[in-house]
């Protein structure tokens, strides 16, 4: 069990495993942390230079986004990602935007497809995930103005 976790290029997702212990996907391997999900973000923001609350007021400036922030992680290799649910929700999870290659409902919620194939359930709305992956979307493509404009 680790103590802490960086959020990396390979990183697909952070799903919580109780109030204490989180579970991360990578690409090839899982990890438990002994750190809940809020935290394990709340440090990276940190690790990569900025704070939770401060890459929240990040996204709202960017998109205008009032809840359910999408946040960018590390800029410079893009690490954007979204929560599911409400940050207060036990049972919210966080996945890497671009990592996703399609979501689709289920009897359970919906189901997270990620570009090598591997898959996980959420216990959320087809509806909420769809939503969230549009505002995770919108956030890249603001930053990728920020850097356009930057490199004229």
């Amino acid at each position: 069990m680790l103590e802490e976790y960086e959020i990396n290029s390979s990183t697909l997702a952070i799903v919580p495993i109780d109030d204490n212990c989180s579970k991360v996907y990578e690409e090839e391997v899982e990890y438990v942390v002994n750190k809940n999900v809020h935290k394990i973000i709340d440090y990276n923001c940190k690790f990569y230079g900025s704070s939770y609350r401060g890459r929240c007021e990040g996204t709202k400036y960017l998109t205008g986004i009032k809840s359910k922030f999408p946040i960018i992680i590390e800029e410079s290799r893009n690490l954007i990602f979204f929560p599911t649910s409400s940050v207060r929700n036990s049972e919210n999870l966080w996945v890497s935007l671009n990592k996703i290659k399609g979501y689709k409902a289920n009897f359970y919620g919906t189901t997270i497809e990620f570009q090598n194939d591997q898959k996980i359930e959420v216990p959320v709305s087809f509806y909420s995930i769809e939503n969230q992956y549009c505002r995770a979307v919108m956030l890249k493509a603001k930053l990728y103005e920020l850097k356009l404009e930057k490199n004229r």
